[in-house]
């Protein structure tokens, strides 16, 4: 190629470089031209402030990269900002849902979630649970009732409101906002029974020292004590694998099931994720879903509804949960702290069935 047709290469651009200190609020008054009075105001009320003077000095904020620090004012007013919320996982989308609810009710208060997942594993629980005390949340939401004796000393002495999620205790912490778990078993074997179905089986993990789903369980536990008041057999209910549950799981867990002799007619799954798992392998084995055997899930995930054929399931409404919640925590946090948070409070926020193709009418 001749010389002149070369192309050259874009000059190089160097990134910003990193100052030694972090920006002050000084900083920002000096270059804003004004004091540091009014550089606060702009921050915390910016209606109070002449345009001309809130513009300079937002543009003095941006050009400097300046973020407030809110710790060093909460040291003294106890005022943090930080809601902590406490998932079993981040890959579930009910999950999302709840956060993605909570955020919403929060956010016109200036709330912000600290969020951190546990993996199903109760000692990590307690890890993340002292590390966000150590941030000094406002209030903690954690997902389920089950916890170590230490992480429940710790939950009572952090003296800010507690929530627990997706589960009913009888006896909380403090608060609980969910269903029962319990419930959601025994309504799908009834859902199973009351359509004709003999030999019922069901699929879930299985506990693994401080790894366990302890909200599957209680599924599980209802789904059996259905079976037995109806006098059918809980040998085809299978806890295979540990948490948390996958389409991967599903479909391992259903091979197992229809390799029996007494294969089940029907199969209910802890989560939608195992129960889509299941029908993918059915297809691949050449098992016909609902005519050789009927599948139903729980937990209204998305895909369960695209599927073929679509997914029988259990709904509940995960982002009203999180934002039942997150009213619940600004009714609490608004009280007088010396008051206290009250009396417990108990939400059930309700289950239904969704019915779709992957059961066999009966």
């Amino acid at each position: 190629m001749p010389r002149s047709a070369q192309i050259n290469p874009p000059a190089e651009t160097k990134p910003a470089r990193r100052t030694s200190q972090r920006p002050t609020i000084r900083d920002v008054s000096r270059l804003a031209g004004v004091s540091r009075m009014t550089v606060s105001r702009v921050l915390s009320d910016p209606d109070m402030v002449l345009p001309a003077t809130r513009e300079r000095v937002l543009k003095a904020v941006a050009d400097l990269g300046y973020v407030p620090d809110r710790a060093a004012g909460s040291l003294s007013s106890r005022r943090t900002g930080f809601i902590a919320l406490m998932l079993p996982t981040l890959t579930n989308a009910n999950f999302a849902a709840v956060a993605h609810g909570l955020t919403e009710a929060l956010r016109e208060a200036e709330y912000h979630l600290l969020i951190a997942y546990t993996d199903y594993d109760m000692a990590e629980e307690e890890r993340q649970l002292r590390n966000l005390l150590a941030r000094r949340p406002e209030a903690i939401v954690l997902t389920g009732a089950v916890h170590r004796r230490t992480a429940t000393r710790m939950l009572l002495a952090a003296d800010i409101p507690v929530i627990e999620i997706a589960d009913l205790p009888s006896q909380p912490i403090e608060h609980a906002i969910g269903f029962s778990n319990y419930q959601v078993g025994r309504t799908a074997a009834r859902y199973l029974i009351d359509r004709g179905f003999e030999r019922i089986g069901a699929i879930a993990a299985s506990p693994d020292g401080d790894v366990a789903d302890h909200r599957g369980e209680e599924r599980m536990r209802g789904f059996e004590d259905e079976l037995r008041l109806s006098r059918r057999a809980t040998d085809l209910v299978l806890r295979h694998g540990s948490a948390p549950v996958s389409f991967h799981h599903g479909a391992a867990a259903i091979r197992e099931l229809l390799a029996r002799d007494d294969r089940p007619q029907a199969v209910f799954a802890v989560s939608d994720l195992s129960a889509v798992g299941a029908v993918m392998e059915c297809q691949r084995l050449g098992v016909r879903v609902p005519e050789d055997v009927s599948i139903m899930g729980f937990g209204d995930f998305e895909i369960g509804g695209e599927i073929n054929p679509p997914l029988t399931t259990i709904h509940v409404d995960f982002r009203a949960l999180g934002q039942r919640t997150g009213g619940m925590l600004l009714d609490l946090l608004s009280r007088n702290a010396e008051a206290g948070s009250g009396e417990p409070r108990i939400v059930d926020v309700g289950l239904r069935v969704v019915e779709r193709a992957s059961v066999k009418d009966g």
